[in-house]
Parts: structure tokens; sequence; C-alpha cells
């Protein structure tokens, strides 16, 4: 338990400023700063695209890293600083600068600060799924990476809306606040960095058993990456995620751009009610915490995987389809837990979902050893982020292109916004964002690997794995060849 809850809080720091960027940064330089939403949107989402591209290389050089420190964590103990100032620099940005100049000082620190994360992201995710080669123990490992990267979120959302984004006379809705938000990047900045090491720090005790680079495996170089690369897309059941998650992240990269924009000024919540969401967020990402591994015992992980995209499509379009038709209003009675529970219900989905694709993306990494003879945990899981932010980032660029389609007014009052303008805009976060969700489901339904197929894996690896030690010992060079096996993560 020590090892998972070390590794897992590490995703709360990467939530704190992946979370700050993707929910605050284009809402910050647009109406704060009044930068036009579609170029901020364009700058968060070239920093996606080169973040996309350093993805593959950075778990392929991780894969076939060889250090006293083993695979992973070099880089996860180099990353901390990088990541907190230029987590810094983007809600920090010097006086005086124009529009041209806001802009540019935008993109250019948003990109450092996603390289930066990068050199951690990767290889933590690889560490987790390495921890342990249990079909169901890896639902339970990836399940504290869900819950934290919630507890991240959380953290964010109630130091930015408690207190440093109250509501005041002159600003009723805080996050509208231009004062406060150098100090709130200090304080991200400065929980990020120390999350982040004691990640790295308390996980690793675990180095001696993970997999390592084998004795026979080339280091890394431009050929070995496009031979990693080619060897991941080999795997069909790996395409199928891919592809599914292409068009999931379309849609997350949509809603999340536009979530703040929707609840400040569609439903025309203040600081003290959005930070309210809080607690939908916890019960939803603790049911998921609780009962993933469950599900994937009862159901198998493929039927969880599309059971959860389905309902985290379905159900959060349904309060801004109920407000465009009259139902709901900024001013119905009970509006704002009627907003949580089905919040609640959208959290629980995405947790669930989460841990499931984690988990199977272990289950692959097997899949690809045994046809490949070499761990590929880093490739795997970075080629999906590169689809997933490639996505994002058109997602991103969409939201603020629909933004100024719309004609949303910069540095706008809630309760001003013309009426046409906010039903486009639930328009946009509810039918029109829904689309790629169903489509992702599809591609889901491809996926087939199930307990059966797992077991048939690890038992001839297992075989494998023998032999190789058997050879070793023969030839005198017992422990020089093969990745050991991890032990469980305690």
């Amino acid at each position: 338990m020590n090892t998972k809850l070390a590794f897992g809080v590490g995703s709360a720091a990467e939530s704190i400023a992946l979370y700050s960027v993707s929910s605050f940064a284009m809402l910050f330089y647009n109406q704060v700063l009044g930068v036009p939403a579609h170029l901020a949107g364009l700058a968060i989402s070239a920093s996606l695209v080169f973040d996309a591209i350093s993805d593959p290389l950075v778990g392929s050089w991780s894969d076939r890293t060889r250090s006293r420190l083993g695979r992973r964590h070099p880089y996860m103990f180099a990353a901390p600083v990088p990541i907190a100032l230029s987590l810094y620099a983007i809600f920090n940005p010097p006086s005086g600068l124009g529009q041209t100049g806001l802009l540019i000082w935008f993109g250019v620190a948003v990109v450092l600060m996603r390289q930066a994360m990068t050199f951690f992201h990767t290889p933590h995710l690889a560490l987790g799924a390495e921890l342990s080669r249990d079909y169901t123990e890896r639902s339970k490992v990836m399940a504290y990476n869900s819950f934290f990267l919630w507890a991240g979120a959380a953290f964010t959302t109630t130091l930015a809306l408690r207190i440093f984004f109250p509501s005041t006379p002159e600003y009723p809705r805080g996050i509208l606040n231009p004062a406060p938000w150098s100090t709130y990047a200090m304080a991200i900045s400065i929980a990020v960095v120390a999350i982040l090491f004691a990640s790295a720090w308390f996980t690793r005790d675990r180095i001696p058993h993970l997999p390592t680079r084998g004795a026979d495996t080339p280091g890394f170089s431009p050929a070995e990456f496009v031979r990693d690369v080619g060897k991941a897309l080999s795997n069909i059941n790996y395409v199928w995620l891919l592809i599914a998650y292409f068009f999931l992240s379309l849609m997350l990269g949509l809603r999340e751009a536009l979530r703040m924009y929707v609840n400040t000024f569609y439903w025309q919540l203040n600081s003290e009610q959005l930070s309210l969401f809080i607690i939908g967020s916890f019960v939803g990402y603790l049911s998921a915490f609780v009962f993933a591994p469950r599900l994937h015992g009862m159901f198998d992980k493929k039927r969880t995987i599309i059971s959860s995209v389905l309902i985290y499509t379905i159900v959060p379009p349904i309060p801004l389809i109920l407000g465009m038709t009259g139902v709901l209003s900024p001013s119905s009675p009970g509006l704002l837990p009627i907003l949580i529970a089905f919040a609640t219900v959208q959290y629980a989905a995405m947790s669930v979902l989460q841990i499931s694709v984690m988990s199977a993306l272990a289950d692959i990494a097997d899949q690809n050893e045994l046809k490949h003879g070499i761990r590929q945990e880093g490739v795997l899981y970075s080629t999906r982020s590169l689809a997933a932010k490639m996505d994002a980032a058109i997602g991103a660029a969409l939201a603020g292109f629909i933004i100024t389609f719309i004609a949303f007014p910069e540095k706008a009052q809630p309760g001003q916004v013309p009426e046409g303008v906010l039903f486009n805009l639930a328009l946009t976060d509810s039918v029109v964002a829904a689309v790629p969700g169903l489509v992702a489901a599809l591609f889901y339904a491809r996926y087939s690997i199930n307990r059966r197929s797992y077991e048939e894996t690890k038992a001839a690896l297992a075989v494998r794995r023998a032999a190789a030690r058997t050879s070793a010992a023969e030839r005198g060079q017992a422990g020089t060849t093969g990745a050991p096996v991890a032990a469980p993560a305690e």
C-alpha cells in the first residue's frame, strides 16, 4: 500500500499543474488580460502538439535507459523544478506586455511547462504499470493514480475558489479578479515541486524489483525509437485503444475548455458555489477507487470501459439540455444540488474509464513483451498520450474558435451575455461535444483482451523467463539477461 500511495500522489501534482492550465489559463488570458479567446486556445493547442511529439520520444528513451536509479526515476527526479518554474511563469506574465506580448509569453511558458511535465508524466505512468503483474492488482494501482488525479484537481479548485478568488463586492465572480493570480501561481508551483519530489523519493525502494533494460537491448537512438513505435502499433488492441482515445480526447478537450465559461456565465455560479463541486467529484472518484477493480473482476475490463464511456458521454449534457429547453435556469430552486448530482455520475464514470484503460495498457505491455521480447510501458503510455494531446489540442483550439464564433464578449459580466450566445455555448458543450464520445465507445468495443487471454500471456511469459534464467545460469551469467519479475506493489 505504501508504494501505491507514493506512486499515486505523484498524479496529484501532475493534476495540479495540468488542471490549472486546462481549466483556468484560457479564461485568465481571455477574460482577465483581454487576449482573444481563439488566440489563447491556439497557444494551448501549440503546447499540446509539441508535448505530443515529445511523449513517445521520452517513453522510448525511458524504456531503454540503464542507470543505478533504474529506467524511470532519473527523469522523475529531474523534472519537478522546471515544471514548477514554467507553471509559475504561465500565470505571472510581466507587466506592460501588449496583447501580442502576452500571447507569446503564454505560448512559450505553457510549451515549456508541458515539455518538462513529459519527463515526469511518461516515466511515472510506466512505473505504475510495472508495479504489479496481476490482472486485478494493476487496476488497484491505477485506481490510486485516478484518485490522486482527482485529489490534485480538487486541491486546485479549493485553493483557487475558496482562498485566492473568493467573491468580493467588486468581483462577485472572484475568478475574474486580476490581483491574486501571481500569488496563486506561487502557491501551486511550490505544491507541485514538493509533491513530485515526494513521489519519486518514496518509490525509489522499488527500483531493484522493477524490470530493467535487457543486456542485449540497444540503447536509445532514432532508429530504435522508430522500431519501438512500430512494435507498439503492431498490436491491434493497442490501435483500437488509441483510436478510441483520440475521439474521447476531442470531447474532453472541448468540454474542459468550455467548462468555466458554462459554469460562470450560463449557470451564473460564483466561486463559493463552484467550489462545492468538490463534493460530487470526491464521491465520484472515491466510488471508482473502490469499485473499479471489483467491476473488472465481475465484468472484465472491456465491458467496464464501454459502459463508463457511454455514461460519461451521455450524462453530463443532460442539465444543459434541460437548460436549453427551459426546464432549468440560473434561478431554478435546487439548481446547485442538481448540477452536483450529475457531476458525481460524470466523475465516477470518468475515473472508472481512466482506471480501466490504464490497467488495460499494462496488459498490452505483456502481449508486446511476449511478441517482441522487450518491455514497452514507456512507449505504450506515451504514444497513447500523443494521440490524446494532439486531439486535445484540436479541442482547445476548437473551443477558442467557438468562443469567438458565437461572439462571446471579452471581459464579460455574468447575467449580461446575450441569450443567443449562451444557447450556442450550451449547445456546443452538450450535444456537439457528445458526438466524438459515442464514436469512441464503438472503437473501445473492438478491444479483445480478457482475463483468459491475459492469463495465457502471463503463463507463456513465465515459461520464457524461466528458460532465460536457466540458460543464463548455465553460461555462468545469471542475472545479466532478461527483466526481473516486478514484486507486488506494497
